[in-house]
């Protein structure tokens, strides 16, 4: 299996794994890592010292700059657009000392036009709607929303939405998932059996 490049993409790295496609006037820099089985989308530009994981979806004008990191299985969405400077400036010189990394964990989802603040860090099977801007962490299965992003709830892996029963316990009905809510963190994870 290949690099798949559309006629009129262009993926300059050589460092991007089998089975990833690259559509239409999507731009990916040498210097960008890209694992297998990746969707990036018609527009979308991978900047060099981007790093995208394994089955990751890029839609259409998404833009990934240097210092950002992806986890495996991530949706970004369409118009998903990260930063990498807490203080821009034209006409000052912008060196890779100045990136300022963010992460998206393993999972997790951002919706069709969610800004991401450079410096967070997005947790596994976190959901962003559609619109959100991230200024600060993601804890990881929370759902946020709105300018500036705030917890609205908890999603499970599949991304639906979680519901307390009367014992605490937070449970998907699709997939039949349960987690409990870590009182010292104000973290949800996995119930144990």
């Amino acid at each position: 299996m290949a690099v798949k490049v559309h006629p009129q993409g262009l993926c300059e790295s050589d460092e991007v794994g089998d089975g990833t496609r690259v559509w239409a006037f999507a731009h990916v820099l040498k210097g960008a890592v890209v694992g297998k089985d990746c969707n990036i989308c018609d527009c979308a530009f991978i900047e060099d010292g981007a790093v995208l994981g394994d089955r990751v979806t890029v839609k259409n004008a998404v833009l990934v700059w240097r210092g950002v990191t992806v986890g495996d299985d991530v949706f970004l969405g369409p118009n998903v657009l990260f930063t990498n400077d807490l203080r821009p400036r034209s006409g000052t010189a912008f060196s890779a000392d100045d990136v300022v990394p963010t992460t998206v964990r393993n999972g997790a989802s951002l919706g069709a036009g969610v800004v991401v603040v450079c410096g967070t860090e997005i947790g596994e099977y976190a959901f962003a709607g559609a619109g959100a801007v991230i200024t600060r962490d993601v804890a990881p299965h929370s759902f946020v929303a709105g300018n500036p992003a705030v917890h609205k709830g908890w999603v499970g892996r599949c991304g639906a939405r979680l519901t307390a029963d009367d014992a605490g316990v937070w449970r998907c009905a699709e997939c039949d998932e349960s987690y409990e809510l870590d009182d010292s963190s104000g973290r949800l994870r996995p119930k144990s059996a």
